[in-house]
């Protein structure tokens, strides 16, 4: 796989600056988080890509067979392939750090890559869902995840937040859980939360 295997959005950061992979929601594309990525981080490589497989019109990162059913094949097929994306950008920008931020169905992929393969040194999961028992990985050990969340999200139920929370916390990563009241919408305390989580980086 290449830089190429994803339609998306870059801006160049200065040598050695962190680079900032940013991952949008279902219907969203590589704009959704692109200019917040690059104010939040100035001198960082930002890098937004499109979800390759299409629901009904919106762009997602893998397939889903129903709300909360994955396709996991296909999961497992997109993971690889954003990995490889991810490797390829990593080694060219010679990044001091690998950060990842993603909402929802892109939360859910960066999470599964986090699960999976590491390559994060820090991540934000607005409102993910994962409702399966992710495997063990000690390489997540010392890993900054901020995980955020609506008390009320129809989507990502709260047991399965906390689910998910729980697992970072067993691998020893350095865990921060942010809720809100709402739903599945993002408050300005989750955006307060990324600018702590970011803060070294900048």
């Amino acid at each position: 796989m290449s830089k190429d295997s994803y339609v998306h959005r870059v801006r160049p950061g200065a040598p050695g600056a962190p680079i900032l992979f940013a991952f949008h929601g279902t219907g969203g594309d590589e704009n959704q988080f692109f200019d917040f990525s690059a104010r939040l981080l100035p001198q960082a490589t930002i890098v937004a890509p499109r979800g390759d497989v299409s629901e009904y019109g919106a762009a997602r990162f893998f397939r889903r067979t129903g709300e909360g059913v994955y396709d996991m094949a296909d999961l497992a097929r997109a993971t690889d392939k954003m990995a490889a994306f991810i490797e390829a950008y990593r080694n060219e920008s010679g990044a001091g750090a690998v950060l990842g931020l993603g909402f929802s169905n892109g939360a859910n992929i960066l999470a599964n890559i986090l699960i999976e393969q590491g390559l994060f040194d820090a991540a934000a999961l607005l409102h993910p869902l994962i409702p399966f028992a992710p495997r063990d990985n000690a390489g997540l050990a010392g890993r900054k995840v901020l995980i955020t969340a609506g008390q009320r999200d129809p989507i990502c139920p709260p047991d399965l937040t906390t689910a998910l929370a729980d697992y970072f916390t067993r691998q020893n990563a350095v865990l921060d859980l942010e809720w809100h009241a709402g739903g599945h919408d993002i408050r300005p305390n989750e955006i307060d939360a990324i600018g702590r989580l970011v803060e070294a980086y900048r």
